[in-house]
């Protein structure tokens, strides 16, 4: 999952915390509200009916203070004005068939759902009574007591919850929404990192990346310049000491091929030329004496010569065939395309049944020679020699192509039908490839193993610029 992502989905559970706890704040806030409301119409009604307490006791002195009680006085329009909407109000004691005083619970709001109104009625109960005193210096004048209508009360609250709830809702989706604009911006430059990483990864080592504002993003950026910067480094003097390795082990495959050539080659044609002698005199020998006993053991001598003069000829056909292999490739001095031409026809009448070898020159090569020559016929030879001996390739295609223009490199591909497992190919360490690999390192290029259709593909790229 990507970063940007992860980011936002964290935010919106923050903003989901943050907004559920807004939504129980408000509701414990709406269920004080409507005591508070109950509280402040107990006061507001005490104090006018003290006021209208005081008033009777001055103009009707005559009479008992007990009956001076404002009971049918004070239920008045400008006493229900000081009542909350919701809010019930009661003189103590109560005269006969006197009912509760009200105020307005018309139009408070919506009738709530019934979940809220459980979960309101289970977690914070029912609002208690509020009483007070119409007079402190008097007892006998009674008492106002206020308290909260259930059904209004829970209408008021669910209204507070409501309005307040779509102002803390608006400001969670702009939170998020603008949260997250911030947060892509902001991590937007990690996709030029990734982008440097993944031509890091295809060899594209030295790849500048611009100056990020953020301090971290900037220490990721100098970070992976500075290590691009070492593995170019690393790169380059690799190839140099490959390069060096290269020449080292080729002069020591022209020393022993030469000393090969001297020693082996002189010695086996000293052998070769006294079993032949030998044989000659055998057979001459038998031709004089070819009735006494002497003759048949002179035929045996000349047999044995012609089987010393058959291994010679074989060791030296194998030690010709090694010498062909560790001398220079003839690609350096006579050119890539008639090398390869040389080399198919060479298999071919090798293997004058199968595997059919078709050879494919798209391009002109006529120019390609040096070391770009010697390791493209390199790659060429061991990819060939592969199919041909650890394969039941029918065919194999090697194709090798030229492409100019920006890429300017030398393309080396070749594919059979053996049905080989390109995985182990690939994790191969014998020596063939793995101076395949180094020799096409050494000029920069890449080497790649992969499964084709019906066997094994090699591909590799040399830079001509090499």
């Amino acid at each position: 999952m990507r970063l940007v992502l992860q980011l936002v989905a964290r935010l919106l559970v923050v903003v989901a915390l943050c907004l559920g706890a807004a939504t129980v704040w408000a509701t414990i806030d709406a269920y004080r509200s409507v005591d508070r409301a109950t509280a402040a119409s107990a006061e507001r009604v005490s104090q006018a009916l003290e006021a209208l307490y005081w008033r009777e006791l001055l103009l009707r002195s005559n009479r008992a203070r007990e009956q001076l009680m404002p009971v049918s006085d004070w239920r008045t329009i400008e006493t229900m004005k000081l009542i909350s909407p919701g809010i019930c109000v009661r003189l103590e004691p109560v005269g006969a068939f006197e009912k509760p005083l009200c105020g307005q619970s018309k139009g408070i709001g919506a009738s709530p759902p019934w979940w809220f109104a459980a979960t309101v009625e289970t977690l914070f109960g029912t609002h208690a009574a509020v009483a007070r005193s119409v007079s402190l210096r008097n007892d006998s004048a009674g008492t106002v007591s206020a308290i909260a209508d259930p059904d209004a009360a829970i209408s008021l609250a669910w209204r507070h919850i409501a309005e307040n709830i779509h102002v803390a809702l608006l400001m969670a989706l702009a939170i998020a929404f603008f949260a997250s604009l911030a947060i892509a911006h902001t991590l937007a430059p990690a996709q030029q990192i990734v982008t440097a990483l993944q031509r890091m990864a295809h060899g594209q080592y030295r790849t500048p990346l611009p100056r990020f504002r953020s301090m971290e993003l900037a220490m990721i950026g100098q970070a992976v310049g500075d290590l691009g910067e070492r593995l170019a480094q690393a790169t380059e003097e690799r190839a140099v000491l490959t390069r060096r390795l290269l020449e080292i082990r080729n002069d020591e495959r022209r020393v022993l091929a030469r000393e090969l050539h001297d020693e082996f080659g002189q010695n086996l044609a000293a052998i070769l030329a006294f079993a032949s002698m030998i044989e000659a005199t055998g057979a001459q020998e038998k031709a004089e004496d070819e009735d006494n006993r002497k003759g048949s053991i002179n035929a045996d001598v000349a047999q044995d010569a012609r089987m010393i003069s058959q291994a010679t000829h074989r060791i030296m056909a194998c030690l010709r065939d090694t010498l062909k292999r560790l001398r220079h490739p003839p690609a350096e001095e006579l050119g890539l395309e008639a090398c390869l031409v040389s080399l198919v026809d060479s298999w071919r009448s090798q293997n004058t049944t199968q595997p059919m070898i078709q050879l494919d020159l798209q391009g002109n090569l006529a120019d390609v020679r040096g070391a770009v020559a010697a390791t493209a016929y390199r790659v060429a030879q061991e990819c060939l020699t592969n199919s041909l001996r650890h394969s039941a390739a029918r065919e194999i295609v090697l194709r090798i192509e030229r492409r100019t223009g920006a890429e300017n490199a030398l393309l080396i591909h070749v594919e059979d039908d053996g049905g080989g497992d390109a995985a182990k190919v690939a994790q191969s360490e014998g020596f063939g490839l793995t101076g395949v690999r180094e020799r096409v390192a050494a000029l920069g290029g890449s080497l790649s193993i992969a499964r084709a259709r019906r066997g094994v593909s090699v591909a590799a790229t040399i830079p001509l610029a090499a």
